[in-house]
C-alpha cells in the first residue's frame, strides 16, 4: 500500500469518529445518551464506593436519600449485606482546625 492508501484510512477513521462523536452530543444534548435528566444534586440515588474484590465480583455502597445499601455484585446476582446504614457526617465540616 502507498503513503496515499494510508492517508485515505486515517481520514476516513478521524471522520468516522467525529460523526460518532457529533451524534453522541446531540443525543446528550436532547437527554437520550444515558445521562439522566436531573441535575446532579436533584438526583436521590448515588454510587458512593465501589471495590473490586475478586475477578468477578464488587463490592458497592449506594445511597439512596439518607441511606446508604452495602450490596456484593456479581455474575450470578447480587446480595445485599447491609441495609440502612445512615449517612456519615461529612468529615470536612466537622474539621475544626486552624
Amino acid at each position: 500500500m502507498d503513503s496515499e492508501s494510508y492517508f485515505r484510512f486515517l481520514a476516513a477513521l478521524v471522520f468516522v469518529l467525529s460523526l460518532m462523536g457529533g451524534l453522541w452530543l446531540v443525543l446528550r444534548k436532547l437527554g437520550w445518551a444515558g445521562t439522566p435528566l436531573l441535575p446532579q444534586s436533584q438526583r436521590r440515588l448515588k454510587v458512593i464506593e465501589s471495590l473490586p474484590l475478586d475477578a468477578r465480583r464488587r463490592a458497592v455502597i449506594l445511597q439512596r436519600d439518607t441511606t446508604q445499601h452495602l450490596v456484593i455484585l456479581g455474575p450470578t446476582g447480587e446480595t445485599v449485606v447491609e441495609t440502612a446504614i445512615p449517612v456519615p457526617a461529612d468529615p470536612k465540616s466537622d474539621d475544626k482546625t486552624v
